[in-house]
């Protein structure tokens, strides 16, 4: 059975299809028959309890340059949709929060949201992870100045990021003598009202930090992201690069227990990171690597996604 398929992302025009994983399910969609359709959460509205979009047919190629075609956008009901694919990228403010308010509204038996919206909402990546605090590196999230200094005099060496950031952005490795220190609180008390997160650097980082995706809590496949030379950060859109990787005894260790826990809140696809043998982030809200994990010969993760959705929409 077919499939309507509306996917919420950020503009089409603008992504890279090369590594992009919503771009991945797409074609994975199409590729089964499933009529696609596209919107960008700006043009989400609430009226009378309905909720609305403007919505437009698309077809997907997997060329660099032309990799797809819109029909005419009309305002539809979100609800006349089987399948929402909730997939556009960070920040988690509350723009972004609104839409799963949004999204929330549509009856589940009608139309299937992945990953679930209320989950998403209860669930953002650094602090969803603190479920699991023996998984994870020594963690303190604050905004308070002599807990971070504690915290600095305790580990020496510590990571600072925003606590709703993405893709490696203002990511800060501080130095146990490192006299930026001053300065940086100051940087991230003036620009972030919430707190940030704070952790033991792990040097073991220059080695790689893993992505290893989960599908309905089952663990799907990974990469490994090296960073690049002179840098902390392993993401790929900050120039880390993918190399093949298995897991270790206790990477799936991570993955038995983390795996269950999503599959009970809704969330379909997720990405775990992990570096040295510790869980630092859940990512629900766009996870990416099936694109990577394919290209170095690893499962199809996009079709182990829709064989999910189909089994659920009875497809």
């Amino acid at each position: 059975m077919s499939l309507s398929v509306a996917v919420q992302m950020d503009p089409i025009e603008k992504i890279s299809i090369k590594g992009d994983s919503t771009f991945a399910l797409m074609l994975e969609a199409q590729k089964r028959g499933h009529a696609l359709h596209y919107y960008t959460p700006d043009t989400l509205a609430m009226r009378d309890g309905k909720v609305h979009a403007t919505v437009a047919p698309l077809q997907v190629r997997d060329t660099e340059g032309d990799h797809f075609t819109l029909g005419e956008s009309t305002r539809r009901e979100l609800r006349d949709f089987d399948v929402i694919l909730l997939r556009q990228d960070p920040p988690f403010d509350m723009h972004y929060i609104t839409t799963t308010h949004m999204l929330q509204t549509l009856e589940r038996e009608r139309t299937m949201v992945v990953n679930d919206p209320v989950a998403v909402r209860n669930a953002p990546e650094k602090l969803f992870v603190v479920e699991f605090a023996d998984l994870m590196p020594q963690t303190l999230i604050t905004r308070d100045k002599g807990e971070i200094e504690a915290f600095r005099r305790e580990f020496g060496d510590i990571v600072m990021k925003p606590l709703y950031g993405h893709g490696g952005g203002a990511v800060f490795r501080v130095t146990h003598d490192d006299l930026n220190f001053g300065s940086l609180y100051d940087m991230f008390a003036t620009t972030w009202r919430e707190p940030w997160v704070v952790q033991r650097f792990l040097p073991n980082v220059k080695d790689g930090d893993k992505r290893i995706i989960l599908v309905d809590g089952e663990f799907a496949g990974a990469i490994n992201r090296i960073p690049a030379a002179g840098d902390l950060r392993s993401n790929m859109v900050r120039g880390g690069a993918a190399a093949f990787t298995e897991l270790t005894a206790r990477e799936r260790e991570i993955c038995e227990r983390v795996g269950p826990r999503c599959a009970e809140l809704g969330l379909l696809f997720v990405g775990l990171d992990v570096i040295d043998n510790l869980l630092t982030e859940i990512n629900v809200t766009s996870p990416t690597g099936i694109r990577a994990v394919a290209r170095l010969g690893g499962p199809d993760i996009a079709a182990m996604i829709w064989d999910r959705i189909e089994e659920r929409r009875g497809a």
